[in-house]
């Protein structure tokens, strides 16, 4: 299976949000902050113990908070939301507070032998996306660039329409800087 991304001209932040509360949409979020913001975890990294990761600080979980504050001031329904299961990721979806949280390691970044495994599933969810809500996920910059070409700010979301059709894939249909 053949999966396209087009990148379309970028909309206001507005239109972004319209698409969102219209259904049918993803929000791609990278997490919020954590730093040192870029470079990956710590060595003894494990994913059973958020001590040994790079975890969001203060303004990461005030950004996790603000997303879902900005989900719910605009009116968008959230039908799932699924996160990378790096502990930072975990966090910010939480805080969102938008709906149970679901853990997938399609949502891993792209630094392993698994990464091109990993980038078929996420196409494939992103893709496959029918609404009638938003779909959120929340991720990491070295998931997001293989996707769609470009690296998020923290806590910034990407909106995608997903795109039926014998190669499905999604367009960038805005982007939505960090709350701040």
């Amino acid at each position: 299976m053949t999966i396209s991304l087009v990148i379309t001209p970028a909309f206001p932040a507005e239109d972004a949000w319209e698409a969102l509360v219209k259904g049918g949409h993803v929000a791609l979020i990278r997490h919020g902050n954590a730093p040192p913001g870029f470079g990956g975890d710590p060595p003894g990294f494990r994913f059973d113990d958020c001590k040994t990761q790079r975890n969001l600080d203060d303004e990461g979980r005030a950004q996790g908070k603000a997303l879902g504050e900005a989900f719910r001031t605009h009116g968008v329904r959230v039908d799932r939301i699924v996160s990378s299961p790096v502990c930072r990721c975990m966090d910010t979806a939480s805080l969102m507070a938008v709906g149970q949280v679901e853990s997938s390691w399609a949502l891993l970044p792209d630094r392993d032998p698994n990464a091109p495994i990993r980038l078929r599933e996420l196409k494939e969810i992103v893709s496959n996306w029918r609404g009638p809500g938003t779909l959120v996920l929340v991720t990491h910059g070295f998931t997001i660039r293989p996707l769609i070409g470009i690296i998020p700010d923290q806590a910034e979301t990407v909106v995608l329409r997903p795109t039926p059709g014998i190669e499905p894939g999604a367009h960038i249909v805005g982007r939505i800087t960090p709350p701040q």
